[in-house]
């Protein structure tokens, strides 16, 4: 039942959000439009941003599902670009209303779980520490991420095709890469 809630919650949001920037939102007119009460927001979330990070938190992990290994990544980030392009109102209204940390803080988690498969498939001997394949994972998602918030922040210019294109060229063997260099540390 919590999750439903959850998701009502966040589709009222995403609802006002066609209407109104998230700065004149408040937690009234997402009880509103949900049809709860304020107490029954504040038992699932803090406050709105709290909802915004989980919203995109929870939909990135959705769409990266069954996409995280070393020959599935790329399709995953393009359906994550993708995704960003689709819901162009929503992503500007939070890109406008939250800073970059926020942002950044929301994608991190699903994002560097990704990278963490592929880092650990790449490295399947078991040869480096848990901590460097956190490392090289944790490098990688703040790239994306880096390089996603400039897309939107630049009005989303290049098709998600292109982009992807561009972080498959810089990325392409650098996990084995990275992988090789720590393993001339040891």
């Amino acid at each position: 039942m919590s999750d439903l809630t959850r998701k009502a919650i966040a589709d009222s949001l995403k609802s006002l959000l066609l209407e109104k920037p998230l700065s004149r939102i408040t937690v009234m007119d997402i009880a509103a439009e949900c049809g709860i009460s304020r107490m029954t927001f504040y038992y699932h979330f803090r406050d709105i941003y709290d909802l915004v990070g989980w919203i995109i938190s929870s939909d990135i992990t959705h769409i990266l599902s069954g996409r995280k290994t070393h020959d599935t990544w790329q399709e995953g980030f393009l359906s994550v670009f993708k995704a960003v392009e689709r819901d162009h109102i929503f992503v500007f209204n939070v890109y406008n209303s939250m800073s970059r940390e926020q942002l950044e803080r929301s994608l991190s988690g699903p994002v560097t779980e990704l990278l963490l498969s592929v880092v650990k498939e790449s490295e399947s001997h078991g040869r480096l520490k848990d901590d460097e394949l956190i490392f090289i994972a944790s490098f990688y998602s703040y790239a994306f991420i880096g390089v996603m918030l400039d897309w939107v922040g630049g009005g989303m210019r290049e098709k998600p095709d292109v982009m992807i294109k561009r972080i498959e060229c810089v990325m392409s063997g650098s996990f084995e890469n990275a992988i090789d260099r720590f393993l001339s540390l040891h």
